[in-house]
């Protein structure tokens, strides 16, 4: 099992293998000062206020407050599903995933032979941004140039992150059951 780590805004741990969670989200979906809140909340936390403030992160992208909601048209959804869906099988193993309006969360297992996270999502983000701007006739940019990703340490870790993603669009109260939203997987 190879390494590797860097930091842009975030901290990015990246095995050759194992499970990731990632949240990636479109651009200007939180403004700048709301971002730069969270950032000054996060400084010498301990793991645990980590996770509380990864919830209000997701409490505002969930809020509809802010930014285009592009993910909440049909045809744009579509493009994301079926990105997420073509390299299943090839460089990852798709656990689950959830397309809200304005961001998505997928978990997934790494397969033997991947090219590496920083390549896939590069794949993800560049093919359903070209395909979806195409519909939405723009040209300016999709997607927020970093995403959240977090190596799943345990089977307990797992659990979470799937109960998460799957209650997604019922916690930010779009359904009533998860089996009701048509982007969960």
């Amino acid at each position: 099992m190879s390494k590797h780590f860097h930091r842009r805004n975030l901290p990015h741990l990246y095995f050759s293998d194992g499970i990731y969670f990632l949240t990636s989200r479109l651009k200007n979906s939180i403004p700048a000062e709301k971002l730069e809140q969270l950032r000054n909340e996060t400084k010498n936390n301990s793991d645990q206020k980590q996770k509380r403030l990864f919830k209000k992160y997701d409490a505002l992208m969930d809020s509809g407050e802010y930014g285009e909601k592009y993910l909440k048209i049909n045809e744009c959804a579509e493009i994301v599903k079926t990105t997420l869906h073509y390299t299943d099988g090839k460089d990852y193993k798709l656990i689950c995933y959830c397309i809200m309006p304005n961001h998505f969360h997928m978990v997934f297992e790494l397969l033997q032979n991947n090219k590496g996270i920083s390549k896939i999502m590069q794949s993800i983000k560049r093919i359903s941004a070209r395909d979806c701007n195409k519909i939405l006739n723009r040209s300016e940019a999709f997607w927020q140039d970093e995403s959240f990703d977090r190596w799943v340490r345990d089977e307990k870790e797992l659990y979470f992150v799937i109960r998460y993603v799957l209650l997604n669009p019922v916690n930010a109260g779009l359904v009533d059951d998860w089996k009701d939203w048509k982007y969960s997987y």
